[in-house]
């Protein structure tokens, strides 16, 4: 019985290694509810304290899976009190302790590269889903200090058509050479910046169509409503129509390459409706983080490529 003993207590410890703690940065905000939502219905700890934006600071808030679960209480603090936050995080979760803190960043663009230097200086792990910010500044402040992954979208399938277009734009550059690339991506009027999704695929696009002058400038956004509920019209150029009831969260990406002569067109397009795909992805890079954590090693920047090559999806 004793071997039995032993190999059941081994299992024990290498699962409680990396259980994560996740604290939701960017509370009370509508993508920071839908991820702690995600962590609770998969029955992850949620931190009771987050840091948040200007103005919100001091609140206590009550977030819940979403299904009727009970609720958990998380305090908020201003980006003035990070010092304090970082205290009340190592007294909670000690580097020795049994949950692994991950932190998940759904702020706001302006406030990427200052947070991301907080999780450094902290060498806290994170999952940086706000896109922005100055991105070259934020893996320099990271690399080779804390793991963390850092992607511009975290809806799985998405990364994987991302990843393929990217292979093959590496395999085929220039197949599409002398195509013009058009991209339109259409959000929810609060969304400050351009798409770092359409970012990426572009530019991986942008090699096959050899359009040496792309650059994220020529990316066109659509946030005012009407343009949104009307989409392309019959000619089915730019973004598809947007329902009124998805206004408030939705993400509508259309890449098109046409032919010289405008007889050829190739359309690529991907609609998200919600919040959910995204929320689920990011708990997703969570529990494959809090792993390579409990694994040890040199700290490491990850993207969802790697989450998804890992099978954590």
């Amino acid at each position: 019985m004793l071997p039995v003993v032993v190999v059941v207590a081994f299992l024990v410890t290498l699962t409680w290694a990396a259980r994560p703690a996740v604290m939701v940065n960017g509370l009370p905000g509508a993508m920071g509810r839908e991820v702690a939502a995600a962590c609770l219905r998969r029955g992850l700890e949620v931190a009771p304290f987050a840091l948040t934006g200007p103005g919100f600071g001091g609140d206590v808030i009550s977030i819940d899976d979403g299904q009727g679960g009970p609720p958990t209480r998380v305090s908020l603090y201003d980006p003035n009190a990070r010092d304090a936050l970082a205290q009340v995080v190592r007294e909670t979760y000690p580097v020795d302790g049994e949950a692994i803190l991950i932190c998940v960043d759904y702020t706001h663009p302006s406030a990427v590269n200052g947070n991301a230097e907080w999780y450094a200086a902290n060498k806290f792990p994170f999952v940086m889903g706000t896109t922005g910010g100055d991105r070259e500044s934020l893996l320099d402040a990271v690399t080779g200090v804390t793991s963390c992954v850092i992607a511009p979208n975290m809806a799985k399938q998405i990364v994987a058509l991302q990843a393929a277009f990217e292979k093959l734009a590496t395999d085929f550059p220039g197949a599409f050479s002398g195509y013009h690339l058009r991209v339109v991506e259409s959000h929810q009027a609060t969304k400050a910046d351009t798409s770092g999704t359409a970012k990426a695929i572009s530019a991986d696009l942008a090699r096959l169509t050899a359009e040496t002058d792309w650059s994220d400038d020529s990316i066109e956004r659509v946030r005012d409503v009407s343009e949104q509920m009307a989409g392309g019209g019959s000619s089915h150029a730019g973004v598809s129509p947007v329902p009124e009831d998805a206004l408030n969260g939705h993400a509508y990406h259309t890449y098109s390459m046409v032919s010289a002569d405008k007889k050829v067109e190739f359309q690529i397009r991907h609609n998200v409706q919600g919040r959910t795909t995204y929320a689920e992805g990011t708990v997703d890079a969570v529990v494959f983080l809090a792993e390579r954590v409990a694994e040890g090693g040199a700290p490491k920047v990850f993207n969802m490529i790697d989450v998804l090559q890992a099978g954590a999806m």
